[in-house]
């Protein structure tokens, strides 16, 4: 009876030890999908400024949303620090990592660019870019001198700047009759959708994003409308 008993304690033990195993792989998988609906990134420009045996080493973070939007803002940094020998920069843009970019601007290679570009990517920030300019003291850093002042610069920018969570969008394309117009609103002002255009006549284009928290709910509520037509774009 003893030994019945103490293999049901253990049969006991390891099947709570299984069941409590199962809610922490779900609760992490439910965390992951979760996360996976929302991107990091920063709200506003934040500046500075670093130094190293003369050399001053100025680090600019600010979001962006397109390549547009980078080359803007290098453009007007360029002509605000004419004098400056480097603009050394590195960007990420959207959620599936494939659209980026380091550049060391005529800095050894590897030694300003990618440094920066670590720096982002530490944070796991999405829709950013820092840009350092450097103005030259007379003595040369060597590349470990250099790697350490673009990635202090531009840890110190990104550390000013609180980081915020975003939801990731999914663009589509709505096509349907004008007489459901109220219906297909309804359901995008209900989902939290963003209209990027619209053409209301007769026959209706909407294109909009939607949340990724919300898409597989708000694709099944289009869908139900009579001659909604949907495309992802």
């Amino acid at each position: 009876m003893l030994i019945s008993r103490s293999l049901f304690l253990m049969h006991l033990s390891s099947a709570y030890s299984f069941t409590i195993s199962l809610l922490k792989k779900n609760r992490s998988l439910a965390n992951n999908s979760s996360d996976n609906n929302f991107y990091q990134t920063i709200e506003k420009e934040s500046v500075a400024e670093f130094k190293d045996r003369g050399s001053r080493f100025l680090a600019y973070a600010f979001p962006i949303s397109s390549t547009d939007d980078f080359k803007k803002r290098l453009k007007e940094l360029k002509e605000e620090h004419t004098k400056a020998v480097h603009h050394c920069f590195a960007y990420r843009i959207g959620t599936d990592g494939n659209n980026f970019r380091s550049s060391d601007d005529g800095e050894p290679s590897g030694s300003a660019g990618r440094p920066i570009l670590g720096q982002i990517d530490s944070k796991e920030l999405v829709n950013v870019a820092v840009i350092v300019v450097r103005y030259f003291g007379g003595t040369l850093l060597g590349v470990p001198g250099l790697i350490n002042a673009y990635k202090t610069a531009a840890s110190f920018a990104l550390q000013l700047n609180p980081i915020i969570k975003k939801p990731v969008l999914i663009n589509y394309r709505l096509q349907f009759d004008y007489t459901i117009l109220n219906d297909v609103m309804r359901i995008i002002k209900k989902n939290e959708c963003l209209i990027l255009r619209q053409e209301l006549q007769l026959f209706c284009i909407i294109e909009a994003s939607i949340p990724g928290s919300q898409l597989e709910l708000c694709i099944l509520q289009l869908k139900s409308l009579k001659s909604m037509e949907l495309s992802a774009i």
